[in-house]
């Protein structure tokens, strides 16, 4: 079976053998293997995939044994993951996101799709996907969210994903799927932060536009980074004209840290993370 094992530790020396030692004791197979050391901090991190019959209780339990104290270590596998998606009104992110789904190109099963406008509930339904209007007019920020998150219970997600969802979670709802809610920004982070980033880079005149998708925390757009990238533009373009633009890089940006964490390649420690490639 084809498993793989991820290791967050204070750095010590040897943590390379004494670990790839111990998958040897238990006659497992290492198909790959990538470590990291963070020299600022002192952390170590390592993502080996393995094949083999495990005993897992015993097996972690030497690891233990091993390990510097605060270590963390866990063993995963690439099973399917549930995806929720959460949207506005833009279609570009969602559709590609379902698209790749209905060719096997993305390996997920998107549950389900909620939106605080109806605006893309044809898209959803062509698709087969569930699609849930909650409507935030009348409503305070909480009892909308708790709507949304008693939908979100039903469909017990491994991930959300917001693209484009264009509202502010409050801490409250974000303490509810920690390191587990994925954000698409249309722009380069930490530049241009907030609502309208494509015009406020066009008031800077800039010469690249980007986008970043990052783990959603409490400070607003300021969550863990898993991918970023950009493109050209010059003094031609428009603000509408970049965001037209950026569209395609949003995509992109979106669906290759998607692919990253669903592959458990993404540590999150503190506000960064370590993306082994």
């Amino acid at each position: 079976m084809h498993q793989i094992l991820l290791t967050e530790c204070p750095d010590s020396q040897g943590l390379i053998s004494k670990i790839t030692h111990v998958c040897y004791q238990h006659h497992l197979n290492i198909l790959k293997n990538n470590e990291f050391v963070d020299e600022t901090t002192g952390r170590f991190f390592m993502r080996t995939e393995f094949e083999g019959k495990l005993d897992e209780p015993a097996f972690l339990s030497k690891l233990d044994e091993i390990l510097p104290e605060g270590s963390e270590r866990r063993i995963t596998s690439l099973e399917r993951k549930r995806i929720v998606i959460m949207v506005t009104k833009e279609a570009h992110c969602i559709g590609d996101l379902l698209m790749k789904q209905y060719f096997n190109a993305l390996d997920v099963d998107i549950v389900a799709v909620i939106s605080n406008y109806d605006v893309l509930e044809d898209l959803a339904t062509k698709f087969g996907v569930p699609y849930h209007h909650v409507c935030h007019q009348n409503l305070s920020r909480e009892e909308h969210e708790q709507r949304i998150l008693a939908l979100l219970a039903e469909y017990a997600p491994d991930y959300i994903v917001l693209a484009k969802y264009m509202r502010i979670l409050s801490p409250q709802f974000v303490e509810a799927y920690p390191n587990q809610m994925i954000n698409i920004h249309h722009s380069f982070l930490p530049a241009f932060i907030g609502a309208s980033p494509y015009q406020q880079a066009f008031e800077r005149g800039v010469k690249f536009i980007g986008a970043t998708a990052h783990f959603v925390s409490n400070d607003l757009d300021e969550g863990p980074i898993i991918a970023q990238d950009v493109i050209k533009v010059d003094h031609t373009y428009t603000a509408k004209g970049m965001a037209q633009a950026g569209r395609e890089v949003e995509e992109s940006v979106l669906l290759h840290a998607l692919q990253q964490v669903l592959q458990e390649k993404v540590f999150v420690f503190g506000n960064r993370t370590v993306v082994f490639q």
